[in-house]
C-alpha cells in the first residue's frame, strides 16, 4: 500500500474511518492570501465623555482596548487593536437641540462660525488619541459623517428638511470643505503630536434612511459629488505635501458596493465607478493619495445564514475583477440579525461574541477583507460597544465600563494577527482523506484560519459555534514540530482570551469546546 502524505497525515493523526464529524485541518505554507493590516474600532459618541472621565478607569479602558501587554498571571491585559478611528465632528453639539440631533450622538467642531478654529474641542476623544498613541497603535483613521454644519446646505449636521439623496454640501463649500479637512489633519499633528494616516471624507453615503433625525451626524452622497470631494482634498494634500491617504466610500452595504441596493445607479457600483477607468466622471484611482482600496461596512449582509457566503463572494469576485483590496471598517448588531434578538439590549456573553466571531471569519475569508473595525468601542445598552460603558450620572456604576465576551472574541483576532501577517489558505479533509469544499468554513460549526505574522509566527483561529465539543486537528505543510500556546474565549467566565494550554508537535489534535473560540499560536 502506497502511503500519500495526505494518508500520513491522517495516520499520525489517529482518525479513523466512521469519524464522519471530524475534520483535518491542513494549513498551506506556500498559498498566500491578503495581507493583514490590522484590526480596529472607533471613538464616536463615547470618547467624548469618556476622556473626561477619572485618569484611573481611562488608563484601564485604554489597556482593554489597546494593550498588547500580559498581566502577572499571563493573560492578555487588552485585545491589541492596531487601528483607531477618530471621528471628526460637524458641530451639532454646539448648535444644542436645534441640531434635530439625540444629545448623546451630537459631536464638536475644531472649526468655530468667524473661521479661525478651536483646539480645545472635542478633547475627550483626543485624550484616547493620546493613549491610544503611548500604547503603540500604528494606524489612525480620522472619518466624518457630515461636512461642518457652516457649509451644509440646510445648515445642520443631518440630512433633515432635505428631500434628497445628494450630499448635504453648498456647492460654493467644496474646497471650504478639503481646507477643513486639511486643516484638521496638519492641526492635530502639530497642536497633538498625532499623525493621521488615513482620511474617510463620507460616511455611508449610500444609506436608504439618509440620515433625516433625530438620530445622528451623517448625508447621503452620490459618486460624482464623493469623487469631486476626493480631487478636492487630493488636490490639497498634494500642496501641504501630506501623507495622509484617502479611504472611499464607507459604503452602509457590501451591494451598493458591486450593484445597486435600495437606491439608483448614482451610489450604487461603487467598485467599478471609482476604479474603473472607463468610469470618466467618477474615476478617483490616478490620484496620488488614493490607494487601490475600497472601505465598505458588513451592515445588513448576515442574513440569512446563506447569504452571509453569497455577499461576500460576490463582492471578492468583484474586487478581483477590478483589482481593488478591501477594508471592513463598521459593523455592530442590527435590526436583521435576528438570530441573536437583534440589536437592543448589551449582551455580555457568548451569543454576540460568537455572532460577530462569524461576520469576521466570512469577511476575512471569504471577501478577503484586509483589515476588520467594529463600530464602537463603547456603548450603551445596545449591542454596539466592545466594552458596556454607564454614563448616566444615576447609575450606581456611573463612570465605569465593564468587558464582555465580545471583547474578547475580537480579541482572537487582533492581540495575536499584527499588522503585515499574511492569511495562508487552509484545506479541509474527511476522515477519509476526501477534501471538502470550502472545509475551513462551517458557519454552524468549526471554522477556521490561519495566518504568518512578520516574525514568522503562526496564529491559527477556530470557531466553534456548535452546542457540542468537537474534535480539532490541524497541521502545517512543512510538518516542522512546534510549541503553540492556546488562548480561548467561551462560556466559562474565566475564559476570556485567557491562556488554556501549550501542545508540542507536528500536529495539533485536540478538543473545541461548545460555543468558543480559541487561538493557537506558535512560540
Amino acid at each position: 500500500m502506497k502511503y500519500t502524505p495526505l494518508l500520513l497525515l491522517l495516520l499520525l493523526t489517529g482518525h479513523r474511518a466512521g469519524q464522519a464529524e471530524d475534520r483535518i485541518y491542513l494549513i498551506h505554507k506556500n498559498l498566500p492570501c491578503q495581507t493583514i493590516d490590522g484590526f480596529g474600532a472607533s471613538d464616536a459618541w463615547s470618547m467624548q465623555k469618556v476622556g473626561l472621565w477619572s485618569p484611573k478607569e481611562q488608563q484601564r479602558i485604554a489597556d482593554r482596548l489597546f494593550s498588547t501587554a500580559l498581566d502577572e498571571n499571563g493573560c492578555p491585559k487588552g485585545i491589541g487593536l492596531s487601528i483607531w478611528r477618530f471621528n471628526i465632528g460637524a458641530g451639532s453639539a454646539e448648535q444644542g437641540d436645534s441640531s434635530y440631533i439625540n444629545p448623546g450622538t451630537r459631536t464638536e467642531c475644531f472649526l468655530q462660525a468667524d473661521g479661525t478654529y478651536n483646539w480645545n474641542k472635542q478633547s475627550g476623544q483626543r485624550r484616547f488619541l493620546q493613549l491610544a498613541k503611548e500604547r503603540g497603535v500604528p494606524c489612525l483613521i480620522g472619518f466624518l459623517n457630515s461636512p461642518p454644519v457652516f457649509f451644509t446646505q440646510n445648515g445642520l449636521a443631518t440630512n433633515t428638511g432635505r428631500n434628497s439623496g445628494t450630499l448635504n454640501l453648498k456647492e460654493e463649500c467644496y474646497e471650504d470643505f478639503a481646507r477643513f479637512l486639511t486643516t484638521v489633519i496638519t492641526g492635530l499633528e502639530q497642536h497633538e503630536g498625532i499623525r493621521i494616516d488615513y482620511l474617510c471624507p463620507v460616511n455611508e453615503p449610500d444609506g436608504h434612511w439618509n440620515w433625516t433625525g433625530p438620530k445622528q451626524e451623517g448625508t447621503p452622497a452620490t459618486k460624482q459629488e464623493i469623487a469631486r470631494i476626493v480631487r478636492c482634498l487630493s488636490k490639497e494634500f498634494v500642496r501641504e505635501n501630506l501623507s495622509t491617504r484617502l479611504l472611499i466610500s464607507e459604503s452602509s452595504d457590501y451591494r451598493c458596493m458591486m450593484r445597486t441596493h435600495m437606491t439608483d445607479s448614482r451610489r450604487g457600483y461603487q467598485i467599478q465607478s471609482f476604479f474603473c477607468p472607463d468610469s470618466s466622471d467618477t474615476y478617483v484611482g490616478n490620484l496620488p493619495n488614493v490607494p487601490r482600496l475600497i472601505a465598505g461596512h458588513s451592515y445588513w449582509t448576515n442574513t440569512p445564514l446563506s447569504k452571509l457566503r453569497d455577499y461576500r463572494k460576490e463582492l471578492r469576485d468583484t474586487l478581483a475583477k477590478y483589482k481593488v483590496d478591501f477594508w471592513q471598517t463598521e459593523t455592530c448588531i442590527m435590526g436583521n440579525d435576528t438570530e441573536i434578538g437583534g440589536g437592543g439590549g448589551y449582551d455580555f456573553g457568548m451569543k454576540t461574541a460568537l455572532y460577530v466571531a462569524r461576520i469576521i471569519h466570512h469577511d476575512l475569508v471569504v471577501a478577503g477583507a484586509r483589515s476588520w473595525q467594529w463600530w464602537r468601542a463603547l456603548g450603551g445598552d445596545y449591542k454596539d460597544g466592545l466594552l458596556r460603558m454607564y454614563d448616566n450620572p444615576q447609575h450606581p456604576d456611573y463612570g465605569t465600563t465593564r468587558d464582555s465576551k465580545l471583547l474578547w472574541a475580537l480579541g482572537n483576532y487582533s492581540r495575536f494577527i499584527r499588522p503585515g501577517a499574511v492569511r495562508m489558505s487552509v484545506s479541509a479533509f474527511n476522515p477519509l482523506g476526501l477534501p471538502l469544499p470550502e472545509g475551513d468554513t462551517d458557519p454552524t460549526g468549526i471554522m477556521c484560519s490561519a495566518y504568518r505574522n512578520t516574525d514568522g509566527k503562526w496564529v491559527v483561529v477556530a470557531i466553534n459555534y456548535a452546542e457540542d465539543a468537537r474534535t480539532f486537528s490541524f497541521t502545517t505543510e512543512d510538518k516542522a514540530k512546534r510549541h503553540w500556546q492556546l488562548y480561548r474565549t467561551s462560556e466559562q467566565s474565566d475564559e476570556n482570551l485567557s491562556p488554556v494550554k501549550r501542545i508540542k508537535g507536528k500536529q495539533v489534535k485536540t478538543s473545541l469546546p461548545p460555543r468558543s473560540i480559541t487561538t493557537f499560536v506558535s512560540r
